[in-house]
C-alpha cells in the first residue's frame, strides 16, 4: 500500500497513512531507505490524513509525523494530503510547524465531490484557504521547481504559484 516511482527529475511516493506509521514500522523504515537511495532532485510524497490542516472536522494529525520527519531530513519539496474537504496551502515549514525556507510546503485537497467543511482558526503557516468549493490543484512539476493552481468546480483559479525551486 506504498510505493515510490520515479518521474522526470521527481521521487513521487505514496504512503499509507491507515496502517503502522511510527518511526520503527516497516512502512518508515522502508520510505527512509528510498529516500537515502534516491538520485532525484525534487521529491513529492502523498498519503490521506495531513499533519497540519485548519479545519474543524478533523483538525491536526501529528500521527504521521514520522513521514514528515522523514521526509524533512532527506530535503522534500511537497507534500499532498486530503482527508479534511477544504483546500489549505502551508508556507514550507518543519515537522514542528516552524516556518523554513528548508521546509516542506503541503497542500491539503479535500475538495473531489464529497461534503465540504468549513475551517477553525488558522494554524501556523497557513497561508492559503478555501472552504465551500469543489476543485482541483493542477501542479506542474518541471525537473528543478513546481507550481501549482487550484482550479474550482467552475474553473475559476482560487490559488496559484510558483515556479518554486526544489532544495
Amino acid at each position: 500500500s506504498y510505493y515510490s516511482t520515479k518521474l522526470g527529475g521527481w521521487r513521487l511516493i505514496s504512503l499509507d497513512s491507515n496502517i503502522a506509521r511510527g518511526n520503527t514500522s516497516a512502512q518508515v523504515r522502508w520510505l527512509k531507505r528510498v529516500l537515502a537511495a534516491s538520485d532525484q532532485k525534487c521529491t513529492l510524497a502523498f498519503w490521506h490524513h495531513p499533519r497540519f490542516n485548519s479545519g474543524l472536522e478533523h483538525g491536526n494529525n501529528a500521527s504521521v509525523t514520522p513521514f514528515w520527519t522523514a521526509l524533512y531530513g532527506a530535503r522534500a519539496d511537497l507534500v499532498l494530503n486530503g482527508h479534511e474537504h477544504v483546500y489549505e496551502r502551508f508556507a514550507r515549514q518543519t515537522p514542528a510547524a516552524v516556518h523554513s525556507g528548508e521546509g516542506i510546503r503541503e497542500f491539503v485537497v479535500g475538495t473531489g465531490g464529497a461534503e465540504t467543511y468549513e475551517f477553525g482558526s488558522p494554524e501556523p503557516n497557513s497561508q492559503v484557504r478555501v472552504s465551500g468549493r469543489y476543485g482541483v490543484l493542477r501542479l506542474v512539476l518541471r525537473p528543478a521547481s513546481y507550481s501549482w493552481r487550484f482550479v474550482a468546480a467552475n474553473d475559476q483559479v482560487l490559488d496559484r504559484g510558483g515556479p518554486v525551486a526544489c532544495h
